[in-house]
């Protein structure tokens, strides 16, 4: 299942990367892509374990780049 979720205030793009790298060894991540350019980032999930990842995937965020909002998309 793809999500793609809004980071609206990323400092810099070494955070963008940090965060894409932690949510990429999710459990359950079959593939996860950052774009700083754009602040957004594209996920493809297992089916069923969508809300699980997104709560990771927030926290992992919040660690490196507290500022920034995170959205859901779709």
């Amino acid at each position: 299942m793809k999500k793609i979720v809004k980071l609206e205030g990323l400092c810099c793009a070494n955070c963008a990367a940090k965060i894409e790298d932690g949510v990429k060894k999710l459990a359950g991540v079959e593939s996860a892509s950052l774009s700083f350019m754009t602040q957004r980032l594209t996920l493809e999930v297992e089916e069923g374990k969508t809300d699980e990842i997104m709560d990771a995937a927030k926290k992992i965020a919040n660690k490196i780049e507290p500022e920034a909002e995170f959205r859901i998309l779709r």
